[in-house]
């Protein structure tokens, strides 16, 4: 299959967008600069021949490639999201190419302290003799995952202009803010019309995932006693010391981010406000298994109660809500799905890498709206900081891979 690649072009000018999203942002999509973007890929998207290219007022954008075949084959999506993570900066994006990378350290011209070196970046090994693309220094590069963006608006150019290779109706979706975890809460999945679905947006050559974690927020609310400092002694409970005792008390070499891997899960205070009497500690709650959520959120609740043992006049409670769930709960049902994609991805030349995801996806809700949705590998790298990476080899490899998963479909109708 000659594929006259566009991914590089396409990425190097995706990437110069600041698509920026916000946690506290009350909007939808939260930044209005993510529909830029979008309106950018609508216009590339009918420049190809996609005639119903589109976006909304919530900033999704899709288009329809239409089928070329008389198979009845199921309608297929990709997806990617045009959003960048807030943990570091995105405006004033300045990408180079690194060609024919050879294993040398890469200083980024715009602050030389930051280094992209082999033995911290071990995925580059595999890399030698391709060209490495990086941001400058001061931002991230925004590969996650305008790479999957790129690739897919190559894929749909190919496949538009190459009306012999046969193939069913295939949907192209790019969403804003999946980021901070609100990607798909307005997408309209009738609208939308697909069956199945694929977000590019993994990492290695070659990986697929249809395993995600499991999700809960829990909220401890910590409600102390109050008096003047002067005169508090035998009084005063501060709801601050008893937060800072709580997180003090997690544990240190096990069920924390910092601790664990692969299958392992983790409780994680990611923010924590208050005063003397009241405070507000924010968990993330992460298991591959449902039933161990349950187990670490109960465990939390025993650490705090065991701190308040020590201040009989103050009191917490606890908010626990769902966030996202495991979609291979869904994707097991459908088991062509991920066998398709596996082949898909030898037949790009690339040995399969399955493997979990230890954080989820767009895919992971859409799984459990309607839409099983596996992730497929994207070559980004080192995400969300300014050492972050990705190769064009990779990209036109992910090309090669979404363009035989169509053909996949069609084949087996």
């Amino acid at each position: 299959m000659n594929i006259q690649h566009t991914v590089k072009e396409r990425f190097l000018k995706y990437v110069k967008f600041d698509t920026q999203s916000d946690h506290s942002s009350p909007t939808f999509p939260s930044t209005a600069k993510q529909k830029i973007l979008g309106q950018e890929l609508v216009k590339e998207l009918l420049e190809m021949g996609i005639t119903d290219a589109s976006i909304d007022d919530f900033g999704y954008v899709i288009g329809t490639i239409p089928a070329n075949t008389s198979k009845k084959v199921a309608v297929i999506c990709f997806c990617s999201h045009m959003d960048t993570s807030p943990d570091c900066s995105g405006e004033n994006v300045k990408p180079i190419v690194h060609k024919n990378y050879q294993g040398e350290d890469l200083v980024l011209p715009d602050d030389e302290t930051v280094v992209l070196r082999l033995h911290e970046h071990p995925d580059l090994q595999a890399q030698i003799g391709n060209d490495i693309i990086t941001a400058s220094g001061t931002t991230l590069l925004g590969a996650d995952n305008k790479a999957g963006i790129a690739e897919i608006m190559d894929a749909a150019n190919f496949l538009m202009q190459n009306p012999h290779i046969k193939h069913g109706e295939i949907k192209v979706l790019f969403t804003p803010d999946e980021e901070i975890g609100r990607g798909v809460d307005h997408l309209d999945l009738k609208k939308l019309g697909a069956d199945f679905g694929y977000t590019i947006d993994g990492e290695t050559l070659g990986s697929f995932e249809d395993e995600t974690f499991s999700a809960d927020g829990m909220q401890v609310k910590i409600k102390g006693q109050s008096a003047h400092p002067g005169f508090a002694k035998g009084k005063m409970e501060s709801a601050i010391k008893i937060a800072g005792e709580i997180i003090a008390a997690l544990p240190k070499n096990r069920l924390s981010p910092e601790s664990t891997a692969d299958k392992e899960g983790f409780v994680h205070p990611v923010n924590i406000s208050g005063q003397v009497e009241g405070a507000l500690i924010d968990f993330i709650i992460r298991d591959f298994e449902d039933h161990k959520l349950h187990e670490h959120e109960k465990e939390l609740k025993n650490i705090c109660e065991n701190v308040l043992k020590n201040y009989p006049n103050a009191s917490v409670t606890y908010r626990i809500s769902e966030q996202y769930r495991n979609m291979k709960q869904v994707i097991a049902q459908h088991p062509q799905v991920s066998a398709f994609a596996l082949l898909a991805i030898e037949r790009a030349g690339i040995s399969p890498k399955k493997q979990s995801i230890r954080g989820g996806t767009d895919g992971s809700r859409l799984s459990f709206m309607g839409l099983p949705c596996p992730n497929l590998f994207a070559g980004e790298h080192a995400f969300h900081s300014k050492q972050e990476w990705v190769s064009v080899q990779d990209m036109e490899a992910a090309v090669r891979t979404i363009v035989n998963l169509a053909l996949i479909w069609e084949e087996r109708a």
